[in-house]
């Protein structure tokens, strides 16, 4: 659906330096604050502590005690700080007043303070003693306290950067109608090549599901998002029922009414179950029918790409905003859990193109991996410097016919349509990206990614992958599209670019490497012996 989803894009490189250049300053600017602007910590409650009991007697309305569900009344027997973790501290509360005294003066920004209480008569004060039957432990992220100094200066960032975040928003359901729609009548009319693009379309969805397999399961092994510190609250969608069951899954793909659907971000299994009978609707139809509602929606989608890539435009300054007012609050704290997402993505990405692509091209293409490898360096190196599988098809196509001996009849077919569908690097990114950040939530009081969820996640990544938008950065709408249909909150994933550029650069090498594997074992399957010995000399 998105080509350029990773950044990967027809534009070079240099927007990527760009927002680099704003993030730093952003970062700057908010160490400034922290540097300069007090700010007390605040969860947005008080407490009394009376009768060897500690008593909720206010929740500030909108605050973070509120947000968690905590009520007034409620009796606390417990904070617990890194729940879950190696640095796990259990504070019991009594009389002394431990909340504001033993706990409140550790926490910054963005920690989260699970805070248990009973509304049993006759609770036991011992950790060991907790009855989950009878306590919960309701996840606070504390804020900064809202007349604090450095709130005030935030605000305005904090504005520029949820108004980023709706304008990303607003292209969600649009761009996915009408990028699957025209994409799958496009993929209608190459029926007449049924041979060749069956083998195409075969190598193609089964190197990106690999791919998405290979990233769910190290993410799932390493689980970065696990107690991370983001300063992200959870607020779930309304109406959250993040706990479906896969034929409660399947029974929402089915909308029934369409209009109701395509107004919300949240019907998002319903907008592409509809998109997809659409775009085959369309394939059967007879003519003009055909043509003309092909052209609306390839027309419409390139109009939407044009929308995006305005929107896109402002993305610095937004990345800008969102490290003023992630950094001014919580200090280098996010930076550590992106540093294990960093390597988790990273980690994948070489093992798909290093380990399974090698495995492909040497049992189904009966190839020499490390020759195609050397001889298909200059597109790889051409696909890293550019960050564009776009940019870097002219040199792929040329390196695949005169360094790999692929016939032009397969490679003038198989490489654009790969540098439009085949995207394994970013189906990989896509799953990484949003089991980390579902972890995260998890973590802070969401529920856990079931097994329906999952599976989800892959089907949707590798949607995900394919099509075509000329826009750097469309990676972060799709990344919304995945997070909307989970119905978890947004902004993670503009968190997630600040660390985006050399994931980037390495995803668009996977991709590249991925289309020109692509070419050598479809031509092989098609009796071309050529790409046995590659021809290193001949570039």
């Amino acid at each position: 659906m998105l080509a350029a989803m990773s950044g990967d894009s027809k534009t070079s490189g240099g927007g990527h330096w760009k927002v680099l250049i704003w993030m730093f300053l952003g970062v700057l600017v908010g160490l400034w604050m922290q540097w300069k602007l007090d700010a007390p910590a605040y969860v947005g409650m008080r407490v009394q502590y009376a009768d060897q009991e500690a008593r909720v007697t206010h929740v500030d309305p909108g605050g973070p005690a509120a947000k968690a569900g905590v009520q007034q009344g409620d009796r606390l027997r417990a904070v617990i700080r890194g729940r879950g973790s190696e640095e796990e501290q259990i504070f019991m509360l009594r009389a002394s007043g431990d909340l504001e005294k033993g706990v409140l003066e550790t926490a910054g920004q963005g920690e989260v303070l699970w805070m248990v209480h009973s509304r049993a008569p006759d609770s036991a004060l011992a950790p060991e003693f907790f009855d989950p039957k009878k306590d919960k432990a309701l996840p606070v992220t504390v804020e900064m306290a809202p007349d604090a100094t450095r709130a005030r200066y935030i605000g305005p960032f904090a504005f520029a950067a949820e108004l980023f975040i709706s304008l990303l928003k607003m292209l969600i359901v649009p761009i996915v109608l009408s990028s699957i729609v025209a994409g799958v009548a496009g993929v209608g009319a190459m029926s007449d090549l049924s041979r060749l693009g069956g083998k195409t379309f075969a190598y193609y969805i089964g190197t990106s599901l690999l791919a998405i397999t290979v990233g769910q399961i190290l993410v799932n092994v390493v689980r970065p998002g696990d107690n991370a510190q983001l300063g992200l609250a959870y607020e779930p969608f309304a109406g959250d029922s993040s706990s479906a069951q896969y034929w409660e899954v399947v029974q929402r793909m089915v909308p029934s009414n369409v209009f109701t659907a395509l107004s919300d971000n949240g019907s998002m299994l319903a907008i592409i179950f509809f998109a997809l009978l659409l775009g085959l609707s369309i394939t059967r139809s007879g003519e003009p029918h055909r043509t003309r509602m092909h052209e609306f929606f390839d027309s419409f989608n390139a109009v939407m790409m044009k929308m995006a890539a305005g929107v896109l435009w402002l993305l610095p300054y937004g990345v800008f905003a969102l490290m003023v007012k992630v950094v001014a609050g919580t200090g280098f704290a996010p930076f550590k859990a992106l540093l294990l997402y960093m390597f988790t993505v990273a980690a994948a990405l070489i093992i798909h193109a290093c380990l399974t692509l090698p495995l492909v091209l040497r049992f189904i293409g009966r190839l020499n991996p490390l020759g195609w490898f050397r001889a298909m360096q200059p597109a790889l190196i051409t696909a890293f410097s550019t960050s564009s599988s776009s940019m870097t098809l002219p040199v792929t196509m040329e390196t695949v016919h005169a360094r790999g001996r692929v016939s032009k009849k397969v490679g003038s077919f198989t490489l654009p349509l790969g540098a439009t569908i085949n995207m394994d690097g970013t189906a990989l990114y896509e799953c990484i990206g949003v089991i980390f950040l579902a972890q995260y939530y998890a973590s802070v009081g969401g529920d856990p990614l079931t097994l329906a969820q999952q599976g989800m996640i892959v089907i949707m990544a590798l949607l995900a992958s394919i099509g075509a938008a000329g826009i750097p950065s469309a990676g972060l709408v799709m990344m919304l599209t995945i997070l909307s249909a989970l119905k978890l909150p947004l902004e993670g994933a503009a968190l997630l670019l600040a660390v985006d550029r050399p994931l980037d650069m390495m995803r668009t090498v996977v991709n590249v490497w991925s289309d020109s594997c692509g070419a050598a074992v479809i031509a092989r399957s098609e009796g071309e012996e050529g790409p046995a010995e590659p021809a290193l000399d001949a570039l």
